[in-house]
């Protein structure tokens, strides 16, 4: 994986799962070891286990293979509906159920098409687990780091929320780096200036590129 690839993947996939830090985990308390720490980091280790053999059948799978074989895990370990309350911020209450469920749907499309392009290929990567600390808002941050042969390593945070009684991410932050506060902005300003159906076509078209880039 090259250092390009992994700009890559800081750039376009985190477009859509870093939150801002300040706003979801205000503290963090020390870490025990709890049941529920333990429970989170499992839910962190299979979704990296299943990135790792996507990578591994990348080129084999094909972009539509890859997706197929990373939409359930993505599902099953992001809270996709909370993520994209967040990314439109105030302006979701102003959305209908309908229109509500139009959004979730295009940014789950959105989100499983990023992980599809960007972990298209392998070169003898692999996470490490490095800790686990429990927020002050009754959440988890699992930190982890890809390690990469041929090119620097890439530390991620993933914070979690307990969704009924599973945990799900709701936050990735790779080596610190988040623009969510950017494009928050260019999503509630396309809401607000253009509407909702040309902020659902400025997403399904991302999801559309992905695909056809392969």
């Amino acid at each position: 994986m090259t250092l390009v690839t992994v700009k890559q993947i800081m750039k376009n996939m985190f477009f859509f799962f870093s939150l801002i830090l300040s706003t979801l985990s205000p503290g963090v308390v020390s870490a025990n070891n709890s049941a529920d720490q333990q429970a989170a980091q499992k839910i962190v280790e299979e979704f990296q286990n299943e990135l790792i053999a996507t990578m591994q059948a990348g080129q084999k799978l094909g972009f539509q293979g890859r997706y197929q074989q990373l939409e359930s895990a993505i599902k099953n370990s992001h809270d996709l509906v909370k993520i994209a309350r967040i990314v439109v911020g105030r302006e979701w209450k102003q959305l209908s159920e309908e229109q509500q469920t139009r959004l979730v749907d295009a940014f789950s499309h959105l989100s499983v098409s990023t992980y599809a392009y960007n972990f298209k290929q392998y070169d003898r990567e692999q996470f490490k687990f490095l800790g686990q600390e429990e927020t002050t808002r009754g959440g988890v941050i699992i930190h982890s780091v890809l390690l990469i042969p041929s090119d620097k390593d890439v530390k991620f945070d993933y914070m979690l929320k307990k969704k009924g009684d599973k945990w799900k991410i709701i936050n990735i932050i790779a080596n610190g780096v988040s623009d969510l506060a950017l494009r928050r902005s260019e999503y509630t300003s396309v809401l607000k200036r253009q509407g909702f159906e040309a902020l659902i076509d400025k997403i399904d078209s991302k999801s559309k590129s992905y695909a056809e880039k392969n």
